[in-house]
């Protein structure tokens, strides 16, 4: 019956669209890429000058419109790249027409930065939406003078974190494990390396970034709070490169060129960090030995078969490494993607994908025989879907399509040895399937008023082997005693949850060069992140919906103003959002998340809400481009038995937010770039009294407050300079130094602050302030490219 309405619903979308349609039309389709290296081009408008109506590109640069029959002008536009007209005869029959457009160049009077086609912001149906282009993120000042995207998208309107080498972001009232960041479609489950220091994408294997924080199409789903999609190089299609780079902390290098007479390319890109090699020397006693590093490999081919053909396959595969003799601690994710483009027809488009993704951890002790620890962890899952694409008119873009994928997590397999004995506290597997279809349309009514609407419904089963446990109501929010024994389930299904996802969105334009925005959509989450601690660690738990923990879900609207200036030169909007959750996980005092098969009872569900104003200023064209953004929001929970069961802000509630980048152009050679954020401290629980018991002093919240505190602001000035090179590399390439400074003025910002007893007077206690970083961070770093 799902499957029916959902069937049901296309054929409403498209049958009165059909029969308005004239047999006299015509299609003209096609590719558009960058002249330079033959990489698709994502957001080119494509407008035709007779109707005042056109598209843009696809994700991989692929473009249709159909037209009444006769002769037209269409304009090709991207920010950045030069501007092209073609005339084009339909008169006769359907039109492939495919576009390499050219590199503006560094001219000094006219420096852009490239994110979107010309006045994409103010035309286009989306909001809640901020592409950042990959050499402007190359430009931005930088920790140790490495090139970082997570980092870059904190300086986005609406996204923070809880703090200085916080693993992963907040958007907009969601924790980490909200956001869903794809790297070519694929899941990663931990972006970090060196907890939170790094991230895991390599600057020279990135193409295009885009961060969807509302209004999210239905062809996405599967987290509460945002979607980060990242796309990977398909390799230089033109000629050889190399890029590298040499810095203090790590260096990275690149390799991609054209393979089978320019039908294909690849790009093959690694980093690794050696610290732990400049520190050997000097590591003696009982830290010889000891390691801490990590790496990572990118790579990614592409071949097109014929014209209507391509086939693309990506990987990711990155480890981070700390440990000594005595103990040894290591994380890593791993991806596979392989995707099919194939084009049926000049309206009808298909992207087929399939992945494979893996976030393993595992720490333990030496390999003493008497005396030893083993715990491996991990969550993998395999994953098809399939997305069409049907341009059906102008005016009306049809999206549908749909997605199964199986998780296989491991939440700890562990043993222990002592006295020669070994216990094996490993905890079962949990299993689980999710199925989700789609169907959307984006639709023109006249020259001002854009509609996107569709529809998701989305399926998820627990499934067997496993135990059904219940678990016995006990006082608001005291950890739940389970019923022993459980159900045993052998096979089949556990439980099942289903959930229908509308979304809609539409565009009002009061100007050529302003418009409204609003939207809604709904979201369902199957898969959570569990965690306990202050911020997210490469140890926390991933665990599937059960038949005690349900889905969590979200709804949001959005309303904003969009507005261009002076011929795109400046950026200008304001949007206004309120969300409200439900299903919100969070955990009992002294609760126990790792190797606890009895979990789900130090589990609380609650529900949540996110508001707030974001505002955001960019200027794309001069010398000195760059932008700034301010964030007013409030993020609050209530959950019964906590804070006397009222609402209570979040850990990671910043109720001001502001960020401002700037890169100056100097002239050919030299080049200035400054970030500066500044925000609200975090919420934090202080104890209002103690007990003493033995001379040790316990901290208590006698009134049961949760985050009634605020630990103090937080802000930090990061500086960089570029200099290029006029010496060609081996007669041929370019270089530059990069030197920067991370937190110029050197603030000791807080991470947190805890109570802890006076050394000299055990009756006696302190407040620490605790910071990540004390003083500032000069680096300098020598890239290469040929």
């Amino acid at each position: 019956m799902k499957h029916f309405l959902l069937i049901w619903l296309l054929g409403v979308l498209l049958l009165p669209n059909a029969r308005g349609q004239s047999n006299e039309k015509a299609t003209i389709s096609g590719y558009i890429k960058d002249a330079a290296n033959g990489e698709g081009l994502i957001g080119v408008s494509v407008f035709v000058k007779e109707k005042s109506t056109g598209t843009t590109t696809n994700t991989y640069g692929f473009y249709s419109i159909t037209l009444p029959k006769g002769k037209y002008t269409l304009v090709y536009t991207y920010v950045g790249y030069q501007r092209q007209e073609k005339q084009v005869d339909l008169t006769t029959q359907d039109v492939k027409l495919d576009l390499e457009l050219k590199d503006e160049g560094v001219q000094l009077q006219d420096v852009v930065i490239r994110s979107q086609g010309e006045d994409e912001n103010v035309k286009s149906v989306e909001m809640s939406v901020n592409k950042v282009d990959i050499k402007t993120i190359r430009q931005m000042p930088a920790l140790l003078g490495e090139v970082d995207l997570v980092r870059s998208i904190q300086l986005l309107p609406g996204v923070s974190t809880v703090g200085e080498g916080a693993s992963g972001f907040n958007v907009r009232g969601g924790d980490v494990g909200q956001n869903l960041i794809l790297l070519d479609e694929a899941p990663v489950y931990n972006a970090s390396h060196l907890f939170g220091f790094f991230s895991v994408f390599n600057p020279d294997a990135v193409k295009d970034v885009k961060l969807v924080k509302g209004g999210i199409p239905a062809n996405y789903g599967g987290r509460i709070s945002s979607i980060l999609d990242v796309r990977m190089k398909e390799g230089n299609a033109k000629k050889e490169e190399i890029n590298a780079g040499i810095g203090l902390i790590f260096s990275r290098l690149s390799y991609e060129r054209p393979v089978f007479k320019g039908k294909g390319s690849f790009i093959v890109a690694g980093r690794r960090s050696y610290a732990d090699v400049l520190a050997k020397p000097f590591l003696t006693g009982d830290l010889k030995g000891t390691i801490f590093n990590f790496y990572d490999l990118t790579a990614k081919a592409n071949y097109q078969i014929n014209a209507n053909n391509t086939v693309y396959l990506s990987g990711y595969f990155g480890r981070d490494n700390f440990g000594s003799k005595q103990f040894g601690f290591n994380w890593g994710n791993g991806t596979v993607s392989g995707r099919w483009n194939h084009i049926f027809s000049n309206r009808l488009f298909l992207n087929l994908t399939g992945y494979y993704s893996n976030y393993k951890y595992s720490l333990g002790t030496g390999d003493d025989p008497k005396d030893a620890f083993q715990w491996n962890s991990q969550i993998k899952n395999l994953s098809g879907k399939a997305d069409f694409t049907y341009f059906l008119t102008p005016d009306n873009q049809i999206t549908f399509g749909g997605q199964y994928i199986h998780y296989n997590s491991a939440p700890g397999k562990a043993f222990g040895i002592s006295a020669g004995q070994r216990t094996d506290i490993s905890l079962e597997g949990r299993y689980g399937d999710e199925s989700a279809l789609y169907v959307a349309n984006e639709q023109r009514l006249g020259s001002r008023v854009t509609l996107q609407y569709g529809l998701r419904y989305s399926l998820f089963r627990s499934l067997a082997p496993g135990d059904l446990i219940t678990y016995e109501p006990t006082v608001p929010g005291e950890r739940l005693e389970p019923q022993l024994p459980g159900r045993r389930v052998e096979s089949g299904v556990l439980k099942t949850y289903g959930n229908w996802e509308p979304r809609f969105s539409a565009k009002i334009e009061v100007s050529p060069r302003s418009s409204i925005k609003l939207s809604y959509n709904r979201m369902a989450q199957y898969l959570h992140l569990l965690s306990n601690t202050a911020a997210s660690s490469p140890l926390d738990v991933w665990t599937l919906s059960s038949s005690n923990i349900k889905p969590e879900l979200a709804d949001q609207v959005a309303l904003g103003w969009f507005q261009n200036f002076k011929n795109n030169a400046y950026e200008f909007s304001i949007e206004g959002y309120y969300k409200n959750l439900e299903n919100q996980i969070d955990y009992v005092r002294r609760s126990d998340l790792l190797l606890n098969r009895f979990l789900e009872g130090d589990l609380l569900y609650g529900k949540g809400r996110a508001y707030g104003a974001e505002f955001y200023l960019k200027k794309n064209q001069g010398k000195l481009t760059g932008w700034v953004s301010y964030t007013l929001a409030r993020t609050e929970r209530q959950v019964e038995g906590i804070n006397k069961n009222n609402w209570f802000p979040t850990r990671f509630d910043k109720t001001h937010n502001l960020t401002a980048v700037g890169l100056y152009q100097l002239n050919q050679r030299w080049s200035f770039s400054a970030n500066f954020a500044a925000s609200s401290g975090t919420p934090a629980t202080y104890p209002t009294d103690r007990f003493e018991i033995d001379g040790i002093a316990v901290g208590d919240n006698y009134f049961d407050t949760r985050n009634a505190n605020r630990i103090p602001w937080y802000h930090r000035l990061d500086l960089a300079v570029t200099q290029k090179i006029r010496k060609k590399l081996f007669g041929k390439g370019e270089a530059e130094w990069v030197y920067s400074i991370y937190n110029v003025y050197g603030r000791r910002n807080p991470f947190s602050v805890y109570a802890r007893q006076n050394g000299d007077n055990s009756l006696q206690t302190e407040a620490i302030r605790f910071a990540v970083l004390g003083s500032l961070v000069p680096s300098i770093t020598y890239n290469v490219k040929f």
